[in-house]
């Protein structure tokens, strides 16, 4: 088992609060900040990282915004995130530790639990105890209603689509099954009640969702829950098959938190929202509907950056969500990221790093000590896997942990494997090994024509005649491990053991 520390933390507001009493991890600003791109063009110089363009700071604070144009009531905070070790100590473990961490909470889940006396579904008040998420509710019914003024959604850069919701926890049901999950989309506010929602075909939980429901001619209720502990928004980013369809991922943040995630009635659909959310958006996936054009008011062509760095192309496939009502707290913070940034590197990493250990350890016990999904592949595309070779019978284990993690993960592109000397949370250390450990003839191992992910622009029959559809990738291993019968020549030079603190005094 990890070793793991209560933080007090189950709430954006109590991460917050815990954060601001450690020095350099979160700042405030009272200078007004335009969400239409300044917003995200301030926070690319405070702490982006990740594959944001560069210059950018790589580990740096969270940023709130107290002043923001057209907003007078709400805050905005971002990149709380966007540091490993900030997302480390709101865990309570180790920055190395992550993976193995979310992994053990996702074999030992607690489901979340819905709450009684509050809010009924009819908007009804019951013993005058309203959730947090509550404390304040529009209906769309109210001809003042508009999500351009009620909610602070920034754009990231000025070609894109329009506002977009980057950290909103949608929360639905299956229409047949009734189990329920919750998943992270992109959505632009393209109305005054209406979202486009971006539902990746043959990825997510939710998809397989509304096309059943649009089966039947029935819309999908929908809540979207933003500004949550970050346990939940980390956790929400499992994917199959770690998480199979009818898996509750809120459940990995109850056993993270070892607590359930509380959930409430939403007060004008039948489908349940996080309880101590700053926003919640309470609409259908109307059936039918996923021709939705997302750039339908900017015209730019291009949707909002996306993880591997890239501005991402307006779909014209998204689906259409109908909004019944926002609710919120009173002084709400809504809380956003940038695609790019160390903030998306962390939300997808961590949960594909404990995937991969999970695999590997029921396949080769003992035999990756670690993962890291590095910052280079946005989370997504690149692993690097510490193994560690015992006995000469391990030779060649390292390459099928490789293969064991690319089934784990369909979007993974690259795997790099270095031996369990290197710190695999060092780029230095790990291209010290490819440098020193590998022979380009010999330790490269291909598989072309994988599907892999449709975002990255190489992965094109433009790009390469290998590639015979967009999304198409040829999967590398990069083998930087150490024969076994030679690791006695490849010894690193031992340094005295001393305690620096003794002449630093630190």
């Amino acid at each position: 088992m990890i070793d793991q520390h209560d933080t007090g933390i189950d709430s954006l507001r109590s991460a917050i609060v815990f954060l601001e009493k450690i020095p350099g991890q979160i700042i405030r600003t009272d200078v007004e900040v335009d969400p239409k791109a300044e917003l995200s063009g301030v926070y690319r110089y405070i702490g982006a990282g990740g594959t944001v363009m560069r210059p950018t700071t790589i580990d740096g604070p969270a940023m709130i915004f107290n002043n923001v144009k057209g907003h007078q009531d709400a805050r905005v905070v971002i990149g709380m995130m966007a540091s490993r070790e900030r997302v480390a100590r709101m865990f309570g473990c180790s920055k190395e530790d992550l993976g193995h961490l979310v992994m053990e909470c996702a074999t030992h889940p607690i489901q979340p639990m819905v709450s009684e006396n509050q809010v009924s579904r009819a908007g009804a008040e019951i013993d005058g105890n309203f959730p947090p998420c509550q404390e304040v509710i529009h209906l769309a019914t109210d001809p003042d209603f508009d999500l351009n003024e009620l909610i602070p959604a920034p754009t990231n850069t000025p070609e894109d689509a329009g506002p977009y919701i980057t950290l909103g926890m949608c929360y639905a049901t299956h229409p047949d099954t009734g189990l329920s999950d919750v998943t992270i989309h992109r959505m632009c506010i393209q109305s005054r009640d209406e979202l486009s929602i971006f539902l990746q075909p043959g990825s997510r939980h939710i998809e397989a969702m509304a096309e059943r429901a649009t089966e039947l001619g029935q819309p999908l209720p929908i809540s979207v829950s933003i500004g949550v502990d970050p346990a939940i928004s980390v956790t929400s980013c499992f994917e199959p098959p770690t998480t199979p369809l009818g898996f509750n991922e809120l459940s990995i943040a109850g056993a993270l938190r070892g607590k359930p995630v509380e959930l409430t009635p939403c007060v004008s659909i039948h489908e349940n929202a996080i309880a101590n959310a700053e926003y919640v958006i309470e609409g259908e996936i109307l059936p039918g509907s996923n021709h939705v054009i997302e750039d339908q008011n900017s015209h730019t062509g291009y949707a909002m950056p996306e993880f591997p760095g890239y501005n991402g192309h307006a779909s014209h496939e998204c689906w259409l969500l109908k909004v019944k009502a926002v609710t919120h707290r009173r002084k709400p913070i809504m809380q956003t990221c940038i695609g790019p940034s160390e903030e998306h590197v962390n939300m997808a990493g961590i949960p594909t790093e404990a995937s991969i250990l999970g695999m590997l350890e029921k396949a080769l016990p003992g035999k990756v000590a670690n993962c890291y999904s590095h910052r280079a592949g946005g989370g997504k595309y690149m692993a690097i896997l510490q193994c560690h070779k015992t006995v000469h019978t391990d030779e060649g284990k390292q390459r099928q942990a490789a293969l064991l993690a690319f089934s784990a993960l369909p979007e993974l592109k690259h795997v790099i494997l270095v031996d369990d000397d290197v710190d695999i949370f060092d780029s230095n250390d790990v291209l010290w090994a490819m440098n020193t450990r590998f022979q380009g003839d010999r330790d490269i191992i291909t598989i072309p024509g994988v599907r892999c992910h449709p975002l990255d622009p190489s992965a094109s029959p433009e790009y390469s005649n290998s590639i015979s559809d967009i999304g198409i990738s040829c999967k590398t291993i990069f083998d930087c491990t150490v024969p076994f019968e030679m690791k006695d020549r490849f010894k690193r030079a031992q340094f005295m053991e001393v305690d620096p603190a003794k002449w630093t005094g630190k």
